[in-house]
């Protein structure tokens, strides 16, 4: 045994040598391309500080910024088929689901959370990209309709936040018969007089776009988010014209009235307070209207 190679020298090389480094403590700023600080982008909500760039966070993280003090308490998802056609491509659907149950934590790539936002009692209902691309499928449409049936019963508001690839393939036809259910489901809600905002993140298109994502009171987009149904490309090859730059943008829709504003993750928490206490009629705070007027001039002059 050489006590200095087998001892010395690792106990040196530990001492002075490089250590290994977390893969995700910096990450790059897909505009700019700077480098940013892990912790301090989670601090901002995972907007990057200088361009404004918004990240795509989990369901569970949406959830922990957005309601008060982070708190808030699960509604348990409906139980549905697994595999309902018994789906195969390049692996069979019901390995794909363990799949990325295990990987999220998550039954279905809807989460359904009551909880309070400036001590307003809400249902908010949020689809995790995560989960197969946030892809609408049996189990994902019925726990949307749960999420409105709570709030329905508990005199809630509901806040959907969706981000999706649209219906989910493996499922066939009983993917797009959620389209109808979660439709119903709205005007349920709308009967019932309660307010349903929805807040579209990136990307919201297919199938989800077409249905319940359109059909809120407000819409509200984040900056940057991509909004369609079908691809821009695949409509370019369609109709065999250039598509205007921006095209199916949170800021091009907003500009031809397809959503109603186009919010920074940072101040969604306080423009939704703000917006309910308007739709239910209840006081408005004094800061509320100030702060209101400020972000309208900063509107109109730039």
């Amino acid at each position: 045994m050489n006590w200095i190679t087998n001892f010395v020298r690792p106990k040196i090389n530990s001492m002075f040598g490089r250590r290994e480094m977390p893969e995700n403590l910096w990450i790059k700023d897909p505009i700019s391309g700077e480098m940013v600080f892990h912790k301090d982008l989670e601090e901002n909500q995972f907007v990057i500080p200088i361009s404004g760039y918004h990240m795509r966070i989990t369901g569970k993280d949406r959830l922990r910024y957005f309601f008060d003090n982070g708190s808030y308490k699960l509604i348990g998802n409906p139980q549905v088929p697994t595999d309902p056609l018994k789906f195969r491509d390049e692996k069979k659907y019901i390995d794909r689901l363990k799949d990325y149950r295990s990987r999220t934590g998550m039954d279905d790539a809807i989460i359904n959370a009551l909880g309070t936002i400036e001590d307003l009692p809400i249902i908010a209902t949020v689809q995790d990209f995560a989960f197969m691309g946030g892809s609408l499928g049996m189990g994902a449409g019925e726990a949307i309709v749960k999420g409105f049936k709570t709030a329905i019963s508990e005199k809630r508001p509901l806040v959907l936040f969706t981000a999706s690839g649209g219906a989910r393939m493996q499922e066939g036809i009983l993917s797009l018969m959620q389209m109808p259910k979660t439709t119903v489901a709205v005007e349920m809600m709308k009967e019932a007089g309660l307010p349903y905002i929805v807040v579209l993140t990136n990307p919201t298109t297919g199938g989800v776009s077409a249905s319940y994502a359109m059909l809120g009171d407000v819409h509200i987009a984040e900056p940057g988010a991509t909004i369609g149904f079908a691809g821009a490309r695949v409509i370019q090859q369609t109709i065999r014209e250039t598509l205007p730059e921006g095209f199916q943008s949170a800021e091009y829709l907003k500009d031809h009235g397809m959503v109603d504003m186009v919010i920074s993750r940072l101040k969604l928490k306080e423009t939704i307070a703000r917006l309910l206490r308007l739709m239910t009629k209840q006081s408005v705070h004094v800061s509320d209207m100030s702060r209101a007027k400020t972000e309208d001039h900063v509107d109109k002059t730039g």
